[in-house]
C-alpha cells in the first residue's frame, strides 16, 4: 500500500532546516528581527552590518580583577537593604536543608499537609480538660511516629543531595591567583578568574577560551552532558589571545574587559566583545567552553570565567524544578477534606442530639448530675468538640506515612529489578524519587527524544549497490545467498577496524580481486570524499568525523582495503590495497542542508583531475549525465534500502580537463572573496562544476536503534499510550527514524507544518464567523480534523510550531508595541494573528486536538524550551498524565515539565538523569517500568487506599452508633489503648503488605496483555465512587459489629451465673470482632499470597490478643492504675463460649455479603484482569511453549520511497581544512602519517 503524504514543499512558511529562536533571545535581537519584518516589503537597500553596541551589553567581566565584580554598580538587592553581587558564585546548591533549618523547615512542610495540621489541633483540644474524652497520648504517639518517619526519609534524601553537591563543588581546577596557577575547588572559582584545564577535565564554568596547546588555539570538547552526543566538537580562541596569552606571566598580566549578553539558556548562541589594549574584538559561541562539557584531545588550555554557577547555560537550561504530585495524591487530599466535612457534620448532629437529650433526660436525672451548672447548649458545644476528638480516626493519621512506606518499597523493587539492569555498562534502573510510582500506571502520553534515546547514535554500513548490483545480504565469496551467514574475517587487512561487521563475502572477494574497477572506485571515493580527521594512537587509526554517518563510510572503506591515513591543507593520503597514494586536493565543496551533497576535486598522481561527489539521491539524480549507466537498477536498490529504513547516499564522479578546471577555479576564487552574499555566490559556482556526473553506486547506513525499540513502541501503543518524538534533528532524519522504530507505518497519511497551519487557520476563520455565544461555548465537542477513517501522523518543525502557536508573532508584536509606547488596535482578522488571548488559547486547543487525533506525532528542529511547551500544552488541555524521556541537557526542561521524567543513563551524558524521576540505560526498559511496575504500583496503591478508608470507617463509626445509647455524651466504645494501637499495630501490617506485594497477574502476563494497563489511565480503580463504596462498606460493618454484640448482651447470663453484659466486656467483644473482620476481609482481597502476607494476618490477630491480655492484667494495673483500667476484662469475657459465638456470628455476617457480591461480579461482569487471572495457568503454559520456539525474523515489505541521506545536520569543516588552521605546525616534509594531522571533530551538536 502506498504511503499518502501531504507535502509542504515550496511553502512560504518557516525554514524546516533552521532551529527556531529560544525564549531567552535578547530583546535587542528581537528588535532587529522585528525591524526586518516591518521593512521586508520595502525595496532592498544595502545595509551596513548590524553591530551590537557596547552600551547594550550589561554583563561586564574584567580579567584577573575579583574586586571589580563587587563594585556598587554590580550589586543587586536581596532583602530590604541587603545587597550582594549580581555575579553568581560557582558553587551549585540542590539541597533543601542545612543543620539549622532542617527541623523548622521540615516540620513546616509536614504541617502544610491538612491531616497533620488537623491532628496537631486535635492534640491541643485533648489537653483541654472540659473537652477531652480521650487521653492526649492516643493522638501524640501516632503523630510523633508519622512525623518522625517522614522526617527521617526527607533527611536521607537531602543527605544524598548534599553528597552530590559536595562532590561537584569540591572538584579541583587550576586558577590563576597571585600571579601563578594554584589548585582550587570549583566552589571557589569566581567570574573573571583565569583557569587552566587539562585533557579529560570537566569544564567548571562557562569560559572564554583564550589559548590552548593546539594550533590556532583550537580546543576539542565532548558535549555529552549537554546533548547526549559523544561526537567531539571544536572551539577556537581569538588570534590575538592565541598569540599573546600562552605563558603564565602573560596570562597574569591580562586585563581585558568582556562585555556580553546577560546569562540565558541559549546553548546555540553567544554574543559579546572583548576590549583589550584599546582594541575591541568580537566574540561568539565558537570562543566559549560551556560548563558540563569535557576537554578532549587537547593537552592544555586557558580560559576566562564569564558565567559561573547558576548563571551558566547548562544550569539556566534546566528549567524550573517543579514539585510533582500524583493524581492519587490530589484525589486523596480531596477525600481527606470530604472526611473532614463528614466528621464535622456527624459531630454537629451528635452535639445537637446531646443538647436535646440533656434538656429532656439528663438534667432531670439526679444520678447523672456532675456538679457543673452548664446549660444544654453549652454542653452541646463541648460535646461537639468531644466528638471531633472521638471520631478523629475517620481521618487516618497513619495514611500518609503508610503511603510513603509503600512507595519506598515499590521504588526498591524497581532498583532491584534485574530485567532492567544493563550489564554492558553495569547500569541498574534507578528510582530517583519515591513519590510518583503509582503515576507510572496512569501514563497516557510519552514524549521522547530521538538521539541517544531511541537510537544509539551509532551508524553502521549495512548495504550498498555498485554498478547496479546490490551487496550486503549474507552471501558466500562465490555469490551464493544464505539465510544466515557469518561476519567477514578482516585478518587480511592489518589496518581494519575489528569492530566493523559485514555479512557479504562476495563484495570482499570482488574488491580484493581488483577486477571490478567500479568497486575499487566506489571505496576509493569513500576514502577520499569526506571531512574526517585522523589520529594515530598506539598504532591504531582513530577517526573523528563531522557526523557518525561520515565516520561509518570512511571506516567501511578502511576495512575494504582503502584506508584513509592522513591529510594536510592540500593533500590526502590513503592506502589502496597495500599501496600508499597521495592525492592533491584542489577544492573541497562542503555539505550544507540546502545542497545536501559534498564534493572534492582531486589531482591524481598521473595528472588527471577528477571530482568525487556524494549526496542525497534527490539532488544527485538531477545532476547525472545522460550517458550514466545503472540509473534504474540503482533507483530500485535505493527504494529497497529506504524501505528497510536505511540512510542512503549516492556516489558519483566526473573527470575534468585542466582547462575546464582552470576556468572554474577563477570563478571559485572570485566567489570566495565576494563581499555580498558569499554563500549564494559559492553555491552558484558549485552548481556549475557539479553537473554531468557519472553514477557509481549508493551506500546504505543503518542509524542503529537501541535494541527492542520497535517492539516497545508497538506494545505501548497496544496499551493505548501515545508516543510523540521531540527532537532537534532535521525533518528527514526524524521521519526516517519514525519508520525504523515502527512509530510511522505505510498506511498512515502524514501531515506537515503547512497543511496543519492551513487546517487550523480554516478552523479559526470558521470560529470567527460563528455567533459570539456559540464561540464561547468551550464544552461543545469539536469536529474532528481528520474525519476519514484512516491513520494519520503529524510531522512538524520548530519553525512551524512557533507559526502555528503564534509564539513568534506574539513576541515581535510585543516588542514593536513597546517601541511605539502604546497598545495596538485589534489586528485584522485576516492577518493570521490572534485577536485576543482567548483566540490564542483556542488555537492551542485546536493544535492539541489535531495532534491527539493522530497515531504518531514527530516534532523536529525544536528547542529545549519548545519541547517543554509541547508537554505543557498536552498537560493543560488534555488533563493527561505525561512522561518525558531523554538523555541530554536539552531534554532537561521537558523532563521537569512532564508528570514523570525518565533519564537514559549509561550514556556519557548524565544531565538528564540528574533531573529525572527514574533512570535506566535502555529505552526498551520503559515497557517494564510502565506495564509491570507502574501497573502493579497503581493497583496496589488503589487497593491499599480503598481498604484503609474502609477499616477506619468500620472502626470509628462504632462510636457513632454507641452515642445513641450513651446520651450523645462523647463517650468511647473501646478501650483507650485499643484506639491508640489499632492503626499502628492491629490492622496496619496486612494492608501495608498488600500495598507492597500484591499483584493480580505476574510480570509476563502483564506484558502479554497490555490492555490490563487501561484501568490506570481511566482512573477506574480509585475515585470518588470507590471512596463512597468503602464508606458504605464501613458503615455496614460498623453497624454489624455494634448491634449484634449489643443484641447479644441485652439479656445474657454467663455460665457462672454472672452477666457479661458490662460496658468493658462489650468493648472487648466489639474490638475482637473488628480485628477478625478487618484482617479476614483483607485476606479475601489479597490476590497474591506469600508467607509474609499469611504471617501478617495471623500475626496482627496474635499481637492484638497478646497486647490486650497484657494491658488487662493485674500486674500492669498495679504499676499504672490510672492508665490501664480494664483489669481482668479480656480473660473474663473471652472465656465465655457465648461471647465467642457472638464474635463468630458478627464476623460471618460482616463478610458474607461481600463474598457474595465479589463472586457475582467476577462471574457475571468480569474485567479483563479477572479473565486473565482466571486463565493465568493456561496463558503461562502457552508462553513457555512460545519461548521454546524461535520467532521468525521481522521483514518489512514497504514500497514507499523516503529519501533519508546520511550527512551531518550542520555545515562541515571544509573551510577549516582548506585554510590549514587545524593542521599542526610541522616542517613540510612528512615523516609519517602520525605527524601530519590533528584529529578534527564535529563543530556543532547535531541535536541542539
Amino acid at each position: 500500500m502506498s504511503r499518502r503524504r501531504v507535502d509542504s514543499q515550496g511553502s512560504l512558511g518557516p525554514d524546516d532546516e533552521v532551529m527556531p529562536y529560544s525564549d531567552d533571545e535578547t530583546d535587542d535581537e528581537l528588535d532587529i528581527s522585528s525591524e526586518e519584518e516591518e521593512t521586508e516589503e520595502a525595496p532592498r537597500v544595502p545595509q551596513p552590518p548590524v553591530e551590537v553596541k557596547p552600551s547594550e551589553m550589561s554583563w561586564k567581566v574584567k580579567a584577573n580583577d575579583r574586586p571589580y565584580h563587587h563594585l556598587p554598580e554590580f550589586q543587586k538587592k536581596v532583602f530590604l537593604c541587603i545587597k550582594k553581587s549580581k555575579y553568581s558564585g560557582n558553587a551549585i546548591k540542590t539541597y533543601k536543608y542545612n543543620f539549622f533549618t532542617f527541623l523548622p523547615l521540615n516540620l513546616y512542610e509536614q504541617f502544610k499537609r491538612a491531616a497533620n495540621l488537623y491532628f496537631l489541633a486535635l492534640l491541643i483540644l485533648q489537653i483541654i480538660p472540659d473537652i477531652t474524652t480521650l487521653p492526649w497520648y492516643t493522638t501524640l504517639v501516632p503523630l510523633v511516629v508519622v512525623l518522625g518517619i517522614t522526617a527521617i526519609k526527607d533527611l536521607v534524601d537531602d543527605l544524598a543531595r548534599h553528597r552530590m553537591d559536595k562532590e561537584i563543588n569540591n572538584r579541583k581546577s587550576e586558577v590563576l591567583l597571585d600571579g601563578r596557577f594554584q589548585e582550587s575547588k570549583w566552589r571557589n572559582i569566581e567570574v573573571g578568574d583565569v583557569v587552566r584545564l587539562k585533557k579529560n577535565d570537566f569544564i567548571p564554568a562557562d569560559i572564554l577560551l583564550l589559548s590552548s596547546t593546539n594550533p590556532n588555539s583550537l580546543c576539542y570538547v565532548e558535549t555529552a552532558e549537554l546533548d547526549g552526543e559523544t561526537n567531539l566538537k571544536f572551539k577556537m580562541g581569538l588570534r590575538v589571545t592565541d598569540e599573546r596569552l600562552q605563558e603564565e606571566r602573560q596570562l597574569a598580566e591580562f586585563n581585558g574587559l568582556i562585555e556580553c549578553e546577560e546569562p540565558n539558556n541559549r546553548l546555540d548562541k553567544f554574543i559579546g566583545t572583548m576590549l583589550w589594549q584599546s582594541e575591541r574584538y568580537p566574540l561568539d559561541l565558537d570562543n566559549m567552553l560551556l560548563r558540563g562539557c569535557k576537554l578532549r584531545n587537547t593537552e592544555e588550555c586557558h580560559g576566562l570565567v564569564i558565567f559561573a554557577g547558576g548563571d551558566t547555560k547548562i544550569m539556566r537550561n534546566g528549567g524550573k524544578t517543579r514539585f510533582k504530585r500524583t493524581k492519587i495524591d490530589e484525589l486523596m487530599n480531596y477525600m481527606v477534606y470530604t472526611i473532614f466535612a463528614l466528621l464535622i457534620l456527624a459531630a454537629a448532629g451528635l452535639a445537637i442530639g446531646h443538647s436535646f437529650w440533656y434538656e429532656e433526660i439528663g438534667m432531670n436525672a439526679w444520678y447523672l448530675y456532675d456538679g457543673k451548672d452548664q446549660s444544654a447548649s453549652h454542653r452541646g458545644f463541648l460535646s461537639f468538640w468531644g466528638y471531633i476528638i472521638v471520631l478523629n480516626t475517620m481521618v487516618p493519621i497513619s495514611l500518609y506515612v503508610s503511603v510513603e512506606v509503600i512507595r519506598l518499597g515499590q521504588s526498591k523493587f524497581i532498583n532491584w529489578d534485574l530485567q532492567m539492569y544493563f550489564s554492558e555498562k553495569d547500569t541498574p534502573a534507578k528510582a530517583r524519587t519515591t513519590t510518583l510510582n503509582e503515576q507510572l500506571g496512569q501514563i497516557e502520553y510519552i514524549f521522547s527524544d530521538k538521539t541517544g534515546t531511541l537510537t544509539q547514535n551509532v551508524m553502521q554500513f549495512k548495504k550498498c549497490t555498485i554498478a547496479g548490483r546490490s551487496y550486503g545480504a549474507p552471501t558466500t565469496a562465490e555469490g551464493v545467498t544464505l539465510d544466515r551467514g557469518r561476519p567477514v574475517d578482516w585478518s587480511w587487512n592489518r589496518l581494519a577496524d575489528k569492530k566493523f561487521q559485514f555479512m557479504d563475502h562476495s563484495l570482499v572477494a570482488v574488491v580484493r580481486s581488483g577486477k571490478d574497477k567500479d568497486a575499487s572506485e566506489f571505496f576509493k571515493l569513500l576514502s577520499l570524499c569526506h571531512t574526517v580527521m585522523v589520529e594515530h594512537k598506539d598504532d591504531e587509526l582513530v577517526y573523528q568525523a563531522a557526523s557518525p554517518d561520515e565516520g561509518a563510510l570512511v571506516t567501511a572503506a578502511r576495512n575494504f582495503g582503502f584506508v584513509f591515513l592522513s591529510r594536510t591543507q592540500d593533500t590526502i593520503t590513503i592506502r589502496e590495497m597495500d599501496q600508499e597514494t597521495t592525492y592533491e586536493m584542489l577544492a573541497l565543496l562542503d555539505f550544507n542542508s540546502d545542497r545536501k551533497r559534498m564534493s572534492i576535486i582531486l589531482k591524481f598522481p598521473d595528472g588527471r583531475i577528477r571530482l568525487y561527489c556524494k549526496g542525497a539521491d534527490t539532488v544527485i539524480y538531477e545532476r547525472l549525465s545522460p550517458n550514466t549507466r545503472h540509473k534504474e537498477s540503482s533507483q530500485t536498490a535505493l527504494d529497497i534500502f529506504a524501505n528497510e529504513t536505511l540512510r542512503t547516499l549516492c556516489l558519483c564522479y566526473k573527470d575534468i580537463s585542466a582547462a575546464e578546471y582552470e576556468a572554474w577555479s577563477r570563478k571559485h576564487k572570485e566567489a570566495q572573496v565576494s563581499m555580498s552574499d558569499r554563500d549564494a555566490a559559492l553555491d552558484h559556482v558549485y552548481e556549475q562544476i557539479e553537473s554531468n556526473l557519472m553514477l557509481i553506486g549508493a551506500t546504505a547506513i543503518e542509524d542503529k536503534l537501541q535494541e527492542g525499540v520497535p517492539e516497545t513502541i508497538a506494545l505501548l501503543a497496544k496499551a493505548d499510550i501515545k508516543i510523540w518524538v521531540l527532537t532537534g534533528d532535521k525533518k528527514e532524519t526524524a521521519e526516517n527514524i519514525g519508520y525504523s522504530c515502527s512509530l510511522l507505518t505505510d498506511d498512515m497519511q502524514i501531515h506537515y507544518g503547512e497543511d496543519v497551519n492551513e487546517k487550523l487557520t480554516i478552523r479559526q476563520a470558521n470560529r470567527r464567523n460563528q455567533p459570539t455565544t456559540s464561540r464561547l461555548n468551550k464544552k461543545k465537542t469539536p469536529e474532528p480534523f481528520f474525519p476519514e477513517p484512516r491513520k494519520n501522523a503529524l510531522i512538524i518543525t520548530g519553525g512551524w510550531l512557533n507559526e502555528i502557536l503564534y509564539e513568534k508573532k506574539k513576541k515581535r508584536r510585543r516588542l514593536r508595541l513597546r517601541r511605539l509606547g502604546k497598545r495596538s488596535a485589534p489586528s485584522n482578522p485576516q492577518d493570521g494573528q490572534p485577536n485576543n488571548d482567548l483566540e490564542k488559547e483556542m488555537r492551542q486547543i485546536d493544535f492539541v486536538d489535531m495532534a491527539c487525533e493522530c497515531e504518531a506525532v514527530i516534532c523536529c528542529r525544536v528547542t529545549p524550551k519548545q519541547k517543554a511547551n509541547v508537554v505543557s500544552l498536552v498537560k493543560k488541555y488534555k488533563k493527561a498524565v505525561t512522561l518525558s524521556i531523554g538523555d541530554g541537557a536539552n531534554d532537561v526542561n521537558m523532563i521537569k515539565t512532564a508528570d514523570i521524567g525518565v533519564g537514559i543513563s549509561g550514556q556519557e551524558g548524565m544531565q538528564a538523569v540528574m533531573s529525572s524521576d527514574y533512570a535506566f540505560a535502555q529505552f526498551r526498559y520503559l515497557e517494564r517500568l510502565l506495564l509491570v511496575h507502574g501497573r502493579w504500583s497503581y493497583i496496589r496503591m488503589c487497593k491499599f487506599l480503598r481498604f484503609f478508608f474502609f477499616k477506619n470507617f468500620a472502626f470509628t463509626l462504632v462510636h457513632f452508633w454507641y452515642s445513641f445509647f450513651s446520651g450523645y455524651s462523647a463517650q468511647i466504645a473501646y478501650e483507650d489503648w485499643f484506639i491508640t494501637l489499632y492503626n499502628l499495630c492491629y490492622s496496619s501490617l496486612p494492608v501495608l503488605l498488600v500495598g507492597l506485594l500484591d499483584q493480580d497477574v505476574n510480570d509476563k502476563l502483564s506484558l502479554k496483555f497490555p490492555k490490563l494497563y487501561l484501568p490506570g489511565q481511566q482512573g477506574s480503580m480509585f475515585n470518588y465512587k470507590n471512596f463512597f463504596i468503602s464508606l458504605f462498606h464501613g458503615i455496614f460493618v460498623s453497624l454489624v459489629i455494634f448491634f449484634i454484640p449489643y443484641g447479644a448482651f441485652l439479656q445474657t447470663m454467663g455460665q457462672d451465673g454472672e452477666a457479661p453484659s458490662d460496658y468493658q466486656s462489650f468493648a472487648v467483644v466489639t474490638a475482637s470482632s473488628l480485628i477478625f473482620t478487618v484482617n479476614l476481609q483483607m485476606s479475601l482481597d489479597t490476590s497474591y499470597w506469600t508467607f509474609v502476607n499469611c504471617f501478617a494476618v495471623l500475626g496482627s490477630i496474635a499481637i492484638y490478643f497478646g497486647i490486650t491480655f497484657d494491658s488487662h492484667s493485674a500486674g500492669i494495673h498495679v504499676i499504672f492504675p490510672s492508665v490501664f483500667t480494664f483489669t481482668g476484662v479480656a480473660s473474663n469475657a473471652l472465656r465465655q463460649p457465648y461471647l465467642w459465638l457472638t464474635i463468630i456470628l458478627t464476623v460471618g455476617i460482616s463478610l458474607l455479603p461481600v463474598i457474595c457480591i465479589q463472586f457475582l461480579h467476577k462471574t457475571i461482569w468480569p474485567s479483563v484482569g479477572d479473565k486473565v487471572h482466571r486463565n493465568r495457568k493456561k496463558y503461562e503454559m502457552e508462553m513457555l511453549a512460545e519461548e521454546k520456539k524461535k520467532p521468525p525474523a521481522f521483514q518489512r515489505g514497504r514500497r514507499s520511497r523516503r529519501s533519508a541521506y546520511a550527512f551531518s545536520h550542520s555545515r562541515g569543516y571544509a573551510d577549516l581544512i582548506s585554510s590549514g588552521r587545524s593542521i599542526r605546525r610541522r616542517p613540510p616534509t612528512r615523516a609519517g602519517p602520525q605527524e601530519s594531522i590533528r584529529e578534527f571533530p564535529q563543530r556543532e551538536a547535531e541535536n541542539i
